[in-house]
């Protein structure tokens, strides 16, 4: 089985889809996806398909679902595996979980490659790190679960996998940075600061990536209009470390070299205290 959570869902059995079409049987699977081997409780799994308000069928429609979602999977195996549907997707005390291993779960791939790029990325090895995040974010097809009606749960776990992508977009070009690689890095990073517009940490990439293709004055404007924004909207000024950034750019300090300054931080991170 394979099954695909970061972008539109995809659950695959020997080449066949076992995706049901509708909505809260899609919810189920999706939910048991991000948590292979793991026994999901039944009051989680009603939780996120009718909120606080389960009707009084709730157990009976639940497994109604569940048992939908084992003919598919029986289907897709064949008739020369009786009964493995519901070895897969098992019954437990109290919930019911998938018999998968986590490499079968996308998600998983992605978790395991964002940890051994940030290991390279804590010893100064740049290259790899930056390898580790760019595969890492390949895997990404879309927005996580796009085709999902997602409950309170599930938008939990989307929301939380969306931020982390953004994290991994930023520790990659932070990486890439480190490997003299800023001039490539301006147009991504302008469109990047343009969807995020009071993201400091991605403001603070675009402005070394300038300063370093000898572009200051517009570092320096990139920060005029963050700081602008944020006063404008927030009531607030830039954090101390992009103040410091900032104070390092007019005073043309060596440590935004790129060979220079502390190997093994973020750039937002460059003049932290």
């Amino acid at each position: 089985m394979r099954i695909q959570v970061l972008g539109p869902l995809s659950a695959e059995v020997d080449g066949g889809s076992i995706v049901p079409s509708a909505s809260k049987p899609r919810q189920i699977l999706a939910l048991l996806a991000l948590y292979p081997g793991r026994v999901m409780p039944v009051p989680t799994l009603m939780e996120e398909i009718w909120s606080t308000r389960p009707p009084q069928s709730a157990l009976t429609t639940l497994q109604t679902y569940i048992l939908q979602l084992r003919r598919r999977l029986g289907t897709a195996m064949g008739p020369g595996a009786p009964g493995r549907a519901k070895e897969v997707l098992a019954t437990r005390h109290g919930g019911y979980l998938l018999q998968i291993p986590e490499d079968s779960v996308d998600v998983h791939d992605y978790e395991r490659l964002i940890r051994e790029g940030q290991a390279a990325f804590d010893v100064g090895d740049s290259e790899v790190s930056a390898a580790r995040f760019r595969t890492a974010l390949n895997l990404w097809r879309g927005p996580a679960l796009v085709d999902v009606r997602v409950g309170p749960i599930l938008d939990i776990e989307v929301r939380r996998l969306q931020e982390s992508r953004l994290v991994t977009v930023e520790r990659r070009i932070d990486a890439e940075l480190r490997l003299g690689r800023h001039a490539e890095l301006i147009a991504e990073l302008t469109e990047l600061t343009a969807r995020h517009p009071q993201h400091e940490g991605l403001h603070s990439q675009v402005m070394v990536a300038l300063y370093r293709s000898g572009r200051q004055a517009s570092a320096l404007e990139v920060y005029r209009r963050l700081r602008m924004r944020l006063i404008d909207e927030l009531g607030v000024e830039p954090s101390p470390q992009l103040q410091r950034l900032h104070q390092a750019m007019l005073a043309v300090d060596p440590q935004l070299d790129v060979l220079a300054g502390p190997r093994h931080t973020s750039t937002y991170d460059l003049f932290a205290a």
